[in-house]
């Protein structure tokens, strides 16, 4: 999973947050970029809403992946079912919520043709496609996350991982799997530390769109100064 954010649709809010000291010392400190717009992966550092010091919704920049001794790579995504009983992500379940306010997100997935009378084990046998996947009618996916802080390179370094469901709706004949993603309306509840995460996530949306990925050239137009 990849996301993709669009840099106009954000432009005010990139801007602010790129002048925040704690968005340019986790850049030097994690020797990751701070464009946050365009295609987003693993490792990467992205805006995220989480709530500030007054319990308010408010954006903060993050980097995208929980680190563990298990693995060298970075844990960037959890099964909802089981985030509330696991030691690693009970706590942010419970304490630390955060939205990614995504314009789509991309899958690997099989293709889908509108008459397909291909057998099950056809479907799966053909080659996987990219597809860039978003909420049905809104130019904004806000896909929900768990935070934590993590010390690296002496600092406490904001991490987010993004929380999946089982698919449901369209998104099944690509992948079994989907991220837990929210109405607009209860971005705050879910945000909020005394929120209730199990009735939000009873709620996520289903009604998704996708197509077939294309790939962005990028072009200096596309970044936001600073």
């Amino acid at each position: 999973m990849s996301l993709r954010i669009e840099p106009r649709k954000m432009a005010e809010v990139l801007i602010k947050i790129r002048k925040m000291s704690l968005a340019q010392e986790m850049s030097l400190k994690l020797g990751k970029s701070l464009i946050m717009s365009g295609d987003m992966y693993p490792s990467d550092i992205a805006p995220v809403q989480a709530p500030n010091k007054y319990g308010n919704v408010a954006v903060f920049p993050m980097a995208w992946g929980f680190a563990h001794k298990s693995t060298p790579k970075p844990l960037v995504n959890r099964r909802v079912e089981t985030a509330d009983s696991k030691p690693l992500w009970r706590d942010s379940w419970y304490r630390r919520r955060c939205v990614i306010p995504a314009s789509w997100y991309y899958e690997w997935g099989y293709p889908v043709y509108e008459e397909d009378s291909r057998s099950m084990i056809e479907h799966r046998n053909t080659k996987k496609a990219k597809f860039a996947i978003q909420t049905e009618g809104s130019d904004r996916t806000y896909i929900a996350g768990l935070y934590r802080y993590e010390e690296h390179s002496g600092m406490q370094v904001p991490m987010f991982s993004i929380l999946t469901r089982e698919s449901a709706g369209s998104v099944k004949d690509i992948h079994d799997r989907m991220p837990l993603i929210l109405d607009k309306e209860d971005v705050k509840g879910w945000i909020r530390p005394d929120g209730n995460p199990c009735i939000i996530a009873e709620k996520a949306l289903t009604n998704m769109v996708f197509e077939k990925a294309v790939e962005y050239y990028k072009s200096p137009t596309e970044f936001i100064a600073m």
